[in-house]
């Protein structure tokens, strides 16, 4: 979910207005995966790096984390939702990590999944997933690396979106999305639409995916 703050900028804003915006367009975007029928969404919503962000732009984020942990899970536990975090928890605070225990175990019965990326990096993921297999003298084939991976209840994704023109995945899956179908949008994330979002959709339905075969 890339170009909060260049959003922000473009429009004489604060960067915090421009996550504010970023927030009510994941809104949008939760409701147009579900009614799309997309089984499993993940969304990159913080990296291992944004915690080096100015001291009040990472609190008002924690505040909006906070947010979405309590109100959010809330509505989506009603909507069928599940929710689940993906990252470094323990970097969090202590009232954050027991709001993302509550809100994933409220959820737990959902038919459908978003996956938040937070305090989220994909070297940092396959280093942790390598350390805690040395420790349990795990053999490390491609399956065992796989089942102890952050994401070892979430499927591979089939696509990839971008937004704000960038051309790179910035640590996003690494090891989850080397077959994945990779779209870039030049609108800045609070400004995606759901047109873009079809339209997207509609050229993956076209793309032949062989998996390397």
């Amino acid at each position: 979910m890339d170009g909060n703050r260049r959003f922000a900028k473009e429009r004489g804003l604060s960067s915090i207005e421009g996550h504010r915006a970023g927030y009510e367009k994941l809104k949008e975007f939760a409701r147009w995966a579900k009614e799309a029928g997309i089984r499993h969404a993940i969304v990159y919503g913080f990296s291992t790096e944004n915690w080096h962000r100015p001291e009040k732009e990472v609190a008002y984020l924690m505040d909006l984390l906070r947010t979405v942990l309590s109100q959010e899970a809330e509505h989506m536990r009603k909507e069928g939702g599940r929710l689940r975090i993906l990252g470094q928890r323990e970097r969090f605070p202590a009232d954050i990590q027991k709001l993302i225990a509550q809100a994933e175990e409220g959820t737990k019965d959902g038919e459908y999944t978003l996956y938040l990326a937070l305090s989220y990096g994909g070297r940092a993921e396959i280093v942790d997933t390598v350390n805690r297999l040395i420790e349990k003298g795990s053999p490390v084939t491609e399956e065992e690396f796989g089942k102890a991976l952050w994401t070892a209840d979430m499927p591979d994704p089939d696509l990839i979106i971008r937004t704000s023109g960038e051309k790179r995945l910035s640590g996003f899956l690494p090891w989850q999305g080397v077959y994945s179908e990779l779209f870039f949008v030049d609108s800045f994330w609070p400004a995606f639409s759901k047109e873009e979002f079809d339209a997207v959709l509609s050229e993956y339905r076209s793309r032949e995916r062989r998996h390397g075969k």
